[in-house]
């Protein structure tokens, strides 16, 4: 069989070449030409009316029946709320992270749930069949009936998927597949858009779900085209420090369900084993209060987490330092500027250190209230109380801006037994609420602040 012809286009401008050039001799840009495959010539029309002929009938959108997406649970509770509620039918996920941090381990534990009740299929292109083997049954999972195909042919691959008819097929890893029309090496640019691209028109045709494991750069985005992440439906990140037993999945992208939802995960002998409080993981275990703590409730996804941030202020030099680990740096320098402006807290010639406990990142800025009551704390060597908390965004003016969904971060803190919390005006709950939902705030006293000195002024007191 005849290799297709292949001609090199420029991701800049789309202009192609015959050969691979350093130089795109369209828009003069360096090393943006690609392989691809040449497409065929479409045979010229009779007339110019002959290509009317099949085209698709155009549908008004309020005409279409539009029905919610069928779920198929994974059995693990933690993935599910990630993919949001389950596996959908066509569905192409693309899940990257660190090596070695769990992706295959995850998934193979999600394959035997699944292969219970639905057909699966397992393509491993790095490892052999007895690896997967051996991986099985070290996580417990004997007698598993997950069907596995050790191949790195595209084309074998969708042949495969074709004769077994699976409901989910995985694909680990989307860097090691190649496709015989392309003389690229796996893992180029091309052969991997090219082996993304076959596969999502599989599963869009026949109705598996294809989930496509994706390796990572050293700078931890997922290596190859960044169009592979628009070809997919949903685009998951498997975070964690390999020296910690937890892990997150995040989702970055998702057709169908919310985005920034993370479940979180316990590495254990036998596999990763969802969490059901994740809050734990990212509160320090303290006897007693300690001067520079304060925790805050941030939200990820649906999801309220409680989380720690804690703040050391020290001595500094002629050039004080200022470092965050987990929270913007420029929001941090900007955060001092206002605690000196509006409450009168300086710390201009003083090192400040801030970090948000278990390796969490907060991109919100609910935070703004939290990192700056940590900070005073620290500078005065005076523990806030025990089960404080604070949330809010903080504004140039000195303005305490409510956060969003601010009752359910509120009833998350009542749930785990804060009794004490500080927030902006607009999120507490009004007298009429806390009538009918007194069960919900049980035990928590919340003091409702306009401004940061509002805020400072009710640390004092309490």
């Amino acid at each position: 069989m005849a290799k297709d012809k292949t001609l090199y286009s420029c991701t800049e401008c789309g202009g192609t070449s015959p050969k691979w050039l350093g130089k795109c001799p369209s828009c003069g840009a360096w090393n943006t030409l690609i392989e691809s495959v040449a497409e065929a010539a479409a045979p010229a029309a009779k007339n110019r009316f002959a290509s009317l002929a099949a085209a698709q009938p155009v549908t008004t959108l309020a005409d279409i029946d539009a029905a919610d997406f069928e779920r198929l649970p994974t059995g693990l509770d933690e993935l599910d709320r990630v993919l949001g509620g389950g596996m959908v039918e066509g569905g192409v996920v693309l899940i990257g992270g660190d090596p070695g941090i769990g992706k295959s381990t995850l998934l193979l534990q999600a394959l035997h749930q699944l292969s219970l009740t639905v057909p699966t299929l397992y393509v491993t292109g790095e490892e052999s069949g007895a690896q997967v083997a051996l991986r099985s049954r070290r996580l417990g999972l004997d007698g598993s009936q997950v069907r596995v195909l050790a191949e790195i042919s595209v084309e074998k691959i969708l042949a495969t998927i074709e004769a077994e008819r699976p409901t989910v097929c995985v694909v680990d890893s989307i860097q090691t597949v190649y496709s015989e029309q392309l003389t690229s090496a796996p893992g180029s640019v091309a052969q991997v858009r090219e082996c993304a691209a076959q596969l999502t028109r599989t599963a869009k045709a026949t109705g598996v779900t294809v989930v496509l494991v994706g390796h990572v750069t050293k700078e931890g985005a997922l290596a190859g085209p960044r169009v592979l992440e628009h070809m997919v439906d949903t685009v998951l990140y498997f975070e964690g420090d390999t020296h910690s037993s937890f892990r997150l999945i995040r989702a970055i992208k998702n057709r169908f369900g919310a985005v920034n939802e993370i479940g979180v995960f316990a590495m254990t002998e036998k596999g990763l084993k969802g969490v059901s409080n994740p809050s734990a993981i990212f509160l320090s275990q303290h006897a007693e209060p300690v001067p520079g703590s304060c925790v805050m409730v941030t939200l990820e996804g649906t999801r309220p987490l409680l989380v720690e941030i804690q703040a050391l202020v020290d001595e500094g030099g002629p050039s004080p330092r200022r470092l965050s680990v987990g929270l913007d740096r420029d929001r941090l320098a900007m955060l001092l500027a206002v605690l000196h402006r509006h409450a009168g807290v300086a710390c201009m010639d003083q090192d400040v250190f801030v970090n948000a406990v278990g390796g969490v990142r907060i991109t919100e800025p609910a935070a703004d209230l939290a990192v700056m009551l940590a900070i005073t704390s620290s500078l005065r060597g005076r523990a806030l109380p025990k089960g404080f908390l604070a949330f809010g965004e903080v504004g140039l003016a000195g303005e305490v801006r409510p956060a969003p969904r601010g009752q359910d971060r509120l009833k998350e803190a009542a749930k785990l037994g804060f009794s004490v919390a500080v927030v902006p005006r607009a999120n507490a709950p009004k007298a009429s609420h806390l009538k009918t939902h007194a069960k919900d705030f049980e035990g928590l006293t919340i003091h409702a602040v306009d401004r940061i000195e509002e805020a400072m002024e009710v640390v004092r007191g309490l």
